[in-house]
């Protein structure tokens, strides 16, 4: 029988520190920090401790625990970290990322206080897919992971909210449908395909031979890729802007 693959291209393995880093899911908190560096890039006055605050408590709330709570739901990374750890994990880093937001409300303003509510809601809803996992669709990752850092960052920076933002939101929403469009069938080979066996006939009457791996591959180098790229993107608007 064919060695199981392990549950992501960013998988360190089992145990210890590797599970640690698995949980994190690197290459997608990046990606999905990075939305919180544009949105606060766009405000017309960029505060760099405001943008390092939100980007800690986003990192905190979604990059841990989110995580943790998706982990707890199902084991869908296959680590080892003990229930209780991980529900102690979610608990501190969700508080950490709301004890920030309220000092930020005490910078900002009242501004802040609905993302201050909907965040936790958001994480809950989406990571332990409640209301019968009413939340836990594209759509749903695309609005809570892509949209709502970009505009939550922006109202740190400016205290209200412009048409700019909102539309730097809708490509933060796209790319995070596309990001949800490669991911799902990668997982899908990933965690649950146990054997493929096909092929493609070409036009020109030659045969490729299909496995799970040539079916992965393009997925994960595109998903690679747009991470990289966004956080480079983010990276130069932040130099661009902090300068």
């Amino acid at each position: 029988m064919a060695e199981r693959p392990p549950a992501a291209f960013y998988a360190a393995g089992r145990g210890g520190w590797r599970d640690w880093w698995t949980l994190l899911h690197p290459p997608y908190t990046a990606w999905h920090l990075s939305y919180v560096v544009v949105g606060a890039c766009v405000a017309p006055d960029v505060h760099a401790d405001r943008m390092v605050a939100t980007l800690l408590a986003f990192f905190l709330a979604v990059g841990v625990g989110a995580h943790a709570l998706d982990e707890l739901h199902g084991r869908p990374l296959r680590t080892t970290i003990p229930g209780g750890v991980l529900v102690a994990v979610t608990a501190v880093s969700v508080a950490g990322a709301l004890a920030l937001g309220a000092v930020g409300v005490g910078v900002v303003g009242p501004a802040l206080v609905p993302f201050m509510v909907v965040g936790p809601v958001l994480v809950l809803a989406y990571n332990a897919e409640l209301a019968g996992g009413l939340v836990h669709t594209d759509a749903g990752f695309a609005l809570s992971w892509g949209a709502f850092p970009v505009l939550t960052a922006y109202v740190a920076q400016a205290g209200t909210l412009r048409l700019a933002p909102v539309l730097v939101a809708g490509a933060a929403v796209a790319l995070s449908w596309a990001q949800r469009s490669l991911s799902t069938p990668a997982r899908r080979l990933r965690r649950s395909v146990h054997h493929v066996d096909g092929m493609a006939a070409m036009a020109d009457g030659t045969v490729e031979q299909l496995d799970a791996a040539t079916l992965l591959l393009p997925l994960e180098r595109a998903l690679r890729a747009t991470s990289w790229g966004m956080v480079a993107l983010a990276a130069g608007l932040a130099v661009a802007r902090l300068s």
